[in-house]
């Protein structure tokens, strides 16, 4: 079931879709530039508690949707510039702004420390980088991730691809290919490493039964807490970057 919803946020009236689903376990706020704020709600969730729930999120969705769209918020001058922090591999990285000696734009790890040219602290330009060098590092991480983990389980896949998931950090495909969420460059390893084996056991179990979970549990002992880590964050590391 959809549904259209009013709300207010910051004294401004917005309109957002309320989702249900019976797959989902938690409430999940979702914002873009299309779309706006979507809320899933699994099937049997009592709508009355929302209104409690967005008020204790305003700050969130007021940024998320400054983020990525024309709404006026008081939150909206939070752009990302030199000196801030992003999340990378569970820890924050200090944006540095770098002069340029060559004719090439560069974004470079160093340490703690993200150098970025200083021609790409522009409006819209800046993100879109940092995008792009995302995309990267975990087309990098998850590709070694997958060869390391597949050898380990005795599971082969044909194909990974590096993917804007709006709702999933990964998936598999009947065809046996991998797909993942490259906002996962975010988390700590051991979470990118427990999707990474998720995803590689339904190879072997497509579905989510009790061999399954064996499989898991087999090769990543604390997945529950990795599990829990990523519903718990999800929200806030969606919203570093609009989808």
């Amino acid at each position: 079931m959809v549904e259209k919803r009013e709300t207010s946020i910051n004294g401004q009236t917005i309109t957002y879709t309320v989702k249900r689903s019976l797959r989902a376990r938690h409430v999940r706020l979702e914002v873009g530039r299309q779309t706006g704020l979507t809320v899933v709600v699994p099937h049997s969730y009592k709508i009355g508690q929302l209104p409690g729930l967005l008020e204790s999120r305003e700050r969130w969705i007021s940024s998320s949707l400054a983020r990525c769209s024309n709404f006026q918020s008081p939150y909206a001058e939070e752009k990302l510039g030199s000196g801030d922090t992003i999340p990378y591999l569970g820890r924050d990285l200090k944006l540095v702004k770098r002069e340029n000696h060559s004719e090439v734009d560069s974004v470079t790890l160093e340490g703690d420390t993200l150098a970025v040219s200083h021609g790409l602290f522009k409006n819209g330009i800046l993100e879109l980088a940092l995008e792009q060098w995302y995309r990267a590092e975990a087309a990098r991480l998850i590709n070694e991730r997958v060869d390391r983990l597949s050898s380990q389980m005795g599971i082969h896949c044909k194909r990974i691809v590096i993917r804007g998931q709006k709702t999933r950090w990964g998936s598999c495909s009947h065809k046996k290919n991998l797909s993942f969420n490259w906002k996962l460059i975010m988390a700590p390893e051991p979470v990118i490493d427990y999707v990474v084996i998720h995803e590689l056991a339904h190879l072997k179990e497509m579905n989510h039964s009790k061999r399954f979970w064996e499989l898991v549990a087999q090769h990543c002992h604390r997945w529950r807490e990795y599990k829990k880590w990523l519903r718990q964050h999800e929200a806030n590391l969606t919203a570093k970057l609009c989808p």
